[in-house]
């Protein structure tokens, strides 16, 4: 792939993606995100992580998914992101959307995880470091913590945010309830809370009522392992292949997670997805669309990213059509809670 740098260039660059204003603020992002949780660590070519970055970019996709622990090692990620940026995106810093988060386990000892303002600003300040930015756009609290009072999370928010370290605040894996509370917390603070991100996918709906409860309070949300880590695709249809993440071990997704009963609901909208004219990715990602603001991809290839951002093509579900959806997810899910 040829990588856009020039003014020109940009102008096409926006033809290919959508955007959608986010969480009752004028920010816009980008239906589909590019996320560094996987495929980004020690172990990763630096060519194809750069490949990976400049070729979303190249397609439109503004906004740049990062974490503090992201790797392994924890750390690497940001590093890998923060080469990239110095090599070749660093005149374009004000058309990306970067983000980070902290919270769960980054160094050891009391302070490297949680809420607290102590852990909240270091990890801040190391990540900006480690990716050679003065500031991110969007700072998110990656989970709740029971043992820090949610009045001091948001305090170290704010201090964030008036220190001009982070744009916006965001959360994570918060449920509906909590959602509430650090938002209300904020807002004593003349704060708010951009927006949510959530576990949401087809196979995966446990956290409806929290993005329901988010966009009551207009926040905005977007989903990730949109695809399930690749299950919502052709992929283990015929097996588990040995490149896929299932076969290397992963501790986030193992063989394990591929039973019976997700192989069949997988089949079915599979099916449902060809009618279409669609991948069952594709498919996947237009339904996680018509739920939350943006969803962040995933990839290890920039033939994948290429794949998910045609979906736009085909945006539109009918009525019909998600009824039919649901009845298949229904049904599955019913299935599952009998396992």
């Amino acid at each position: 792939m040829k990588y856009m740098n020039n003014y020109e260039a940009s102008h096409g660059r926006y033809e290919t993606m959508q955007y959608r204003v986010c969480g009752g603020s004028g920010l816009k992002l980008p239906l589909m995100s590019f996320g560094l949780w996987h495929n980004f660590n020690v172990a990763s070519s630096y060519e194809n992580c750069r490949n990976l970055v400049l070729g979303a970019f190249d397609l439109g996709i503004t906004h740049f998914d990062l974490a503090n622990n992201y790797g392994p090692v924890p750390g690497t990620s940001e590093k890998i992101f923060g080469e990239i940026l110095k090599q070749d995106l660093k005149e374009h810093r004000e058309e990306l959307l970067i983000a980070t988060k902290a919270g769960y386990d980054m160094w050891v000892g009391p302070y490297g995880s949680g809420g607290s303002k102590k852990h909240l600003i270091s990890s801040l300040d190391q990540s900006l470091q480690r990716m050679g930015l003065d500031y991110v756009d969007i700072f998110y609290h990656h989970r709740p913590d029971a043992e820090t009072p949610i009045e001091e999370t948001a305090e170290a928010l704010e201090q964030i945010v008036r220190q001009g370290k982070a744009l916006y605040i965001g959360i994570s894996n918060y449920n509906a309830q909590d959602t509430e509370k650090i938002e209300r917390e904020l807002g004593k603070r003349n704060l708010h809370c951009l927006i949510h991100q959530v576990r949401f996918s087809m196979l995966e709906r446990g956290n409806s009522d929290t993005v329901r409860k988010a966009q009551e309070l207009s926040i905005g949300t977007i989903g990730f392992c949109p695809l399930a880590q690749g299950l919502l695709t052709d992929k283990y249809l015929k097996g588990i292949p040995n490149d896929s993440r299932a076969a290397s071990g992963s501790r986030f997704f193992g063989k394990d997670k591929i039973t019976k009963e997700k192989l069949e609901v997988v089949s079915i909208l599979n099916d449902f997805a060809k009618n279409r004219g669609q991948t069952l990715a594709q498919l996947a990602l237009v339904w996680n669309l018509q739920v939350n603001t943006s969803v962040i991809l995933g990839a290890s290839r920039i033939e994948q990213i290429c794949e998910n951002v045609n979906a736009l093509d085909n945006m539109q579900l009918s009525e019909e059509e998600l009824s039919q959806i649901q009845a298949i997810l229904s049904n599955y899910e019913e299935k599952e809670s009998k396992v």
